[in-house]
């Protein structure tokens, strides 16, 4: 009778071992993954470390808080923005608006200059815009000698480089302006309002020397 109970018990020992080992490490458990922040992730998430905030999904609308195009007063889009089909795939990751070289870049909405230095022989500026969540959006400005300092506050409109002659992809000069999401492209065109993109608002003018509907001339 006592070789019994230990034969029981020590099998249902061994089965709650099984279990436990299931559970912990079986393969109905997904493994980590580098975007996961496991090897080669860079994305830390390592014990003891807090792990990033999530991006809002790629088709979140883009606030339209553009006070300004980055070049004249309405340029001239000689290509548009063609997302690509996958994350390396053809397309085109911004717009390219005319304008002539020395011309002054702005800011299109206020925000913090992220980024201002050459890359790969062209100048690079690039703004996180306030107030757009968490990772914030970023405007990009190429190919531009900067003139704001990055980690500088700039306001909508204001001068944060010239146009450089040389480093432009397009046939004629031209400034490449992009949007990012961390590593989502989106249409920069889509923070600039209505009244931006059109002709800008109607206006009411004032009218003198006009009779009233139904008022008669007096002779």
């Amino acid at each position: 009778m006592r070789e019994d109970r230990s034969t029981r018990t020590w099998l249902t020992l061994l089965l709650a071992l099984m279990v436990a080992a299931v559970g912990a490490g079986g393969a109905a458990l997904p493994a980590a993954t580098a975007l996961d922040g496991g090897p080669g992730g860079g994305r830390g998430g390592g014990p003891g470390g807090s792990s990033p905030p999530a991006a809002p999904p790629a088709d979140t609308p883009v606030p339209a808080i553009g006070r300004a195009w980055p070049v004249g007063l309405r340029p001239s889009v000689i290509r548009g923005w063609e997302p690509p089909a996958t994350t390396y795939g053809r397309g085109h990751r911004g717009v390219d608006l005319t304008a002539a070289p020395g011309t002054p870049v702005r800011a299109v909405a206020p925000g913090r200059v992220s980024f201002a230095a050459r890359v790969a022989g062209r100048g690079v500026v690039s703004v996180e815009l306030n107030g757009t969540g968490d990772p914030p959006l970023r405007t990009t400005y190429e190919p531009v000698r900067a003139t704001a300092k990055q980690g500088a506050e700039v306001a909508a409109g204001e001068v944060i480089g010239v146009l450089e002659p040389t480093g432009s992809h397009c046939p004629a000069s031209c400034l490449h302006w992009g949007l990012r999401r961390a590593d989502t492209y989106l249409d920069p065109l889509s923070l600039l309002p209505p009244w931006l993109l059109g002709r800008g608002p109607s206006r009411l003018l004032p009218v003198i020397g006009v009779p009233e509907s139904g008022a008669r001339a007096v002779p």
